[in-house]
């Protein structure tokens, strides 16, 4: 069962800075990475910006299209406006039938705000105590939702190139 995890950090660099630790524990086999990206908001900046993470899993299980739409509700259709967010709609429900619902895009719009970052992971196979330690060192909030199989396969099938 796949699970995508945020980890939420209190600066700008928190997430690049994290990804160090991340190879690591994936290198000791305590994580399995299969797709990740995440977001920098400089203090001053309207919105934040976002980077996958190929180099880190090779060819994402996901592609852009999921980074792309998950990013754009969490971060930007809210400055869009309602004619926009309509025409995304049914994507969204996508989303939400596979586990990210309202409450999860909610509570990481409400979390990742000017001056913070955060790195978005799905992964499986977790040592989660171990995992979940290491990253709590790095001054890290972990905001997760567990994918259920079905989930899971209904994003790649969506998603996937």
């Amino acid at each position: 069962m796949a699970t995508l995890t945020v980890w939420k950090f209190d600066t700008t660099e928190g997430a690049h800075n994290a990804l160090q630790e991340l190879t690591r524990l994936q290198d000791q086999q305590l994580i399995v990475v299969r797709d990740a990206a995440y977001v920098y908001w400089e203090p001053d900046a309207k919105r934040p910006k976002t980077k996958e993470l190929g180099k880190l899993t090779g060819a994402g299980a996901l592609g852009g299209g999921f980074w792309g739409l998950l990013f754009g509700l969490i971060f930007f259709v809210p400055l869009l406006g309602a004619a926009i967010g309509a025409g995304v709609g049914a994507l969204a429900g996508s989303l939400s039938r596979a586990g990210i619902d309202d409450d999860f895009v909610k509570e990481i719009r409400d979390t990742v705000t000017p001056g913070t970052s955060a790195l978005f992971v799905m992964s499986e196979g977790a040592v989660v105590d171990r995992v979940a330690e290491r990253f709590k060192q790095t001054g890290a909030t972990l905001l997760t939702t567990n994918l259920t199989v079905e989930q899971e396969e209904l994003l790649r099938e969506t998603f996937s190139a």
